[in-house]
């Protein structure tokens, strides 16, 4: 049964609310930190798309106030299920933004799920945007590497596996180095900057912000990784056909 929910969150972002607009409401800013491509027509009542692994999800920007608030709600789906997203931003002292959103909508059947999906996955999607911001200022990115693999194992099999190929050990800590060699790509050297396991672990590089993130047992056992290169030289289709052939070997 259809169920309406509601979340919100809250950051500060070391940027002003120029760069943090930009980073939220254009699709260029968008794709540099948050999952797949999206699309903006940029004025209320212009259509935005999310394109994603084939998914094609189509919406209506509901609010466009530059520098201070950016909303949309997506089309429903014939269920009935739709996501409306709303961002609120308030400039600080020192060039330092908060940034609120407020998600709201109507989940499926396995609305208890996705609900706590939501929530940990906005944390982990927040704080990449303030890496974004702080460490990739002014740019967006020229490559998106996306690959998944469903059932690819337990929590447990899965980041021992992954841990291992980038060299971690013992507990994952912000800040521990990373070293990790995918092949036809440049050698991978940086830091663990989000240790969210079993769920998320991110890596950022001098040219890169690198996500992996596993679904766990309850949402198939996938595993995703979405990551964003800022490099000058990426070939965004030989970086995806490396990675790809990278999870292979990892989960052989």
């Amino acid at each position: 049964m259809a169920h309406e929910f509601e979340l919100s969150k809250e950051i500060e972002l070391a940027a002003t609310p120029e760069q943090v607009w930009d980073a939220i409401a254009t699709g260029p800013g968008i794709d540099s930190w948050f999952m797949g491509r999206t699309e903006i027509e940029p004025r209320e009542g212009g259509r935005g798309r999310f394109t994603m692994m084939g998914g094609v999800e189509q919406s209506t920007v509901t609010a466009w106030k530059p520098g201070e608030r950016f909303a949309y709600r997506s089309d429903e789906s014939p269920g009935g299920a739709f996501m409306a997203l709303d961002y609120l931003i308030e400039g600080r002292g020192g060039g330092s933004t908060v940034l609120r959103l407020v998600q709201s909508g109507v989940l499926g059947d396995d609305w208890e799920s996705e609900y706590e999906a939501l929530g940990v996955g906005w944390d982990m999607y927040l704080h990449t945007l303030a890496q974004y911001l702080a460490h990739f200022p002014g740019r967006t990115t020229t490559g998106i590497v996306s690959a998944a693999r469903p059932k690819a194992g337990d929590p447990e099999q899965v980041w021992t596996a992954l841990t291992g190929a980038l060299e971690l050990s013992g507990p994952i800590a912000q800040g521990a180095p990373v070293r990790l060699a995918v092949e036809g790509l440049p050698a991978i050297e940086g830091v663990v900057d989000y240790a969210g396991l079993p769920t998320f672990l991110g890596v950022r590089t001098g040219d890169g912000l690198y996500r992996f993130i596993h679904s766990g047992p309850s949402r198939g056992n996938a595993l995703v990784l979405g990551h964003h290169i800022f490099s000058d030289d990426v070939d965004e289709q030989t970086a995806e056909t490396a990675w790809n052939s990278w999870l292979d070997r990892l989960l052989a």
